[in-house]
């Protein structure tokens, strides 16, 4: 059980200590973190990203795939449809993360290379049998920590929003194969259609881009609403678009945010600083959310 009397002081945490954790507003985030010890586990419920939030961006200097990237990589794809892949890709990421451009300028260009990128897949006819070997193969990893953080979760049934831009197919088989897919843990992402022979030919529903979490939360009221009584939100995300998952949640009591930068972190960080309460600067662990999991559990 929590100490529920005692003030929380980050300086003696010593995961907050790393020289990868910083905080604009310490006080702030004590009085949050308070709150959501007074609250226990029968209050809390965890909203998160999961490409380079709970997934690894990078492992001993190289880039770890996204739940896209995958597929990308895999041997079933052929060169010339990898390459295509490559083109959007180096074409549009770099106006994601374009520190100048605002979100309503990049909004028409992500739906563009999602649709692209998801015509060229569908092209692929990837069939749905071969999804869990090509996880096997493939170079995604969870963050440091990731077990303790689940099996946490788990044990005192907390309720886990997996919100992702990714490909849900992949994201589910990933944290299958990690052994976390736990039944408190709902994942809602862009999944694939496949046809009468187990082949791609499509994606279900609206699409889900990094840019439009807002929408896509609010889509999730129902789900929100039947955890009413969880008005305490620990939030993880890596990009502006994350800060906007818990959108669809009515009543919030105490939300902390917890935001992953990874990229382009001396143009980004100020902004990081100032619209998540902890920024983890090349962070590959959860040792900060375990750490508070820790003391709420």
């Amino acid at each position: 059980m929590p100490n529920q009397d005692s003030a929380v002081h980050v300086k003696m945490m010593p995961e907050f200590q790393k020289n990868s954790v910083r905080i604009k507003n310490p006080t702030r985030v004590e009085e949050i973190i308070c709150g959501l010890i007074k609250g226990g586990a029968a209050k809390l419920q965890i909203i998160t990203d999961f490409d380079m939030t709970l997934s690894r961006f990078s492992y001993r200097g190289r880039r770890c795939p996204s739940c896209h990237n995958v597929i990308d990589n895999c041997k079933l794809i052929t060169d010339e449809c990898r390459e295509k892949l490559l083109q959007l890709k180096e074409k549009y990421y770099a106006i994601e993360i374009d520190p100048v451009l605002t979100v309503e300028e990049k909004y028409p260009y992500i739906v563009e290379w999602y649709t692209k990128s998801h015509g060229l897949l569908v092209e692929q006819a990837l069939p749905k049998a071969k999804l869990k070997e090509i996880v096997e193969e493939s170079d995604i990893m969870l963050k440091d920590g990731y077990e303790n953080f689940f099996d946490k979760l788990q044990q005192y049934s907390i309720p886990v929003f997996i919100f992702s831009a990714g490909i849900g197919d992949i994201l589910e088989e990933v944290i299958r194969q990690a052994g976390v897919y736990y039944p408190n843990v709902k994942v809602v992402s862009n999944f694939m259609d496949f046809d009468d022979n187990g082949l791609l030919r499509g994606f279900k529903g609206e699409l889900i881009h990094v840019f439009n979490k807002h929408d896509g939360s609010l889509k999730n009221t129902e789900y929100f609403n039947q955890l009413k009584n969880n008005s305490n939100i620990i939030l993880l995300g890596d990009s502006q678009g994350d800060l906007k998952m818990a959108d669809g949640v009515a009543n919030v009591e105490h939300i902390l945010k917890i935001g992953y930068l990874n990229d382009r972190v001396d143009e980004l960080l100020e902004k990081y600083m100032d619209s998540y309460d902890i920024v983890l600067v090349k962070d590959e662990s959860l040792d900060v959310a375990n750490s508070i999991l820790q003391k709420i559990l």
